[in-house]
């Protein structure tokens, strides 16, 4: 299959691909690593008129530490993400996450950026996001501005975005002391997730606080789970909490029905997922105690 004609633009800084943005509006779209917009384009589920090249703009391809944030460029490869030594060390969630998506050969070639301007509900990057706290920054004609991860997604393939405006970096804060788990279901390896989970929190005298509990491939975006994280906030981790903050977390879920699975199977996929990332982030703590007392 072939896409219908475009024209192709090939900006050099981030000030023109805005302008482009501007001059053609809805007609435009960015080419970053071209892992969901390629296949949209050869079916001709998507006809822009404009492509925007960005790849040349290496000043977008970084990781670099600033203080208690973890700056990444929207052009940095997804591959990168995990195998970066100073992510591993400050956001290793970050690092199991990306090492889901699809296989290494799109994770070469996807950009952080591209991902989550994409806004799947079904992709691990815009979870890990939110359960991170991260903020991503647009940049428009009207200078720069940082969104929340919890408001960037707005829905299936849409995010806080404006016309004009370009995803340029997200950062992140690094936490002490973390515990964290991330699971997925999906029908085979490199799928989209059926149902996921992350968990995540700080550990402050053997309790969890300022945790996130986070859902993807459920509803039409990325969910914190608030009630859920209430369960657990001030609380020891236990073997006995793992099934209440699993129910908890799918309490009032409203999940979708596709092709692949009922809104109920959904549902018990999302449970299940919670129970399993909660357990591995109890694994994690109690590891991290055992060496504490065998350093003592």
């Amino acid at each position: 299959m072939k896409p219908a004609p475009f024209e192709y633009i090939a900006p050099e800084s981030v000030e023109q691909v805005v302008e482009v943005l501007v001059q053609y509006g809805d007609e435009a779209k960015i080419l970053a690593g071209g892992q969901s917009l390629m296949p949209l384009l050869n079916m001709r589920l998507a006809t822009p008129g404009i492509i925007v090249d960005i790849n040349g703009l290496n000043e977008l391809s970084y990781i670099r530490q600033e203080g208690e944030h973890l700056h990444i460029g929207a052009l940095t490869r997804q591959y990168r993400l995990e195998r970066d030594a100073r992510i591993r060390q400050t956001v290793p969630v970050l690092a199991a996450a990306t090492r889901l998506i699809g296989h290494p050969p799109i994770r070469y070639a996807g950009t952080i950026g591209g991902s989550l301007a994409h806004a799947d509900p079904a992709a691990e990057l815009p979870a890990a996001m939110c359960a991170l706290g991260a903020e991503l920054s647009v940049v428009g004609l009207s200078g720069a501005r940082s969104i929340p991860a919890v408001d960037f997604f707005q829905g299936p393939l849409s995010t806080a975005v404006r016309p004009g405006e370009l995803l340029t970096e997200v950062r992140i804060p690094i936490r002490k002391n973390v515990v964290w788990g991330v699971r997925e279901y999906t029908r085979r390896a490199g799928d989209f997730a059926l149902a996921g989970a992350i968990i995540l929190a700080e550990m402050e005298e053997d309790r969890w606080v300022n945790g996130r509990v986070v859902l993807f491939g459920v509803e039409d975006r990325p969910l914190r789970v608030s009630h859920a994280e209430a369960v657990l906030t001030q609380r020891a981790l236990s073997d006995d909490q793992a099934d209440v903050v699993a129910a908890s977390a799918v309490t009032g879920l409203d999940c979708h029905t596709d092709l692949h699975a009922s809104a109920g199977y959904r549902k018990q996929l999302a449970r299940v997922m919670v129970k399993r990332a909660y357990l591995d982030a109890l694994a994690m703590w109690d590891g991290k105690r055992e060496n504490a007392a065998g350093s003592a």
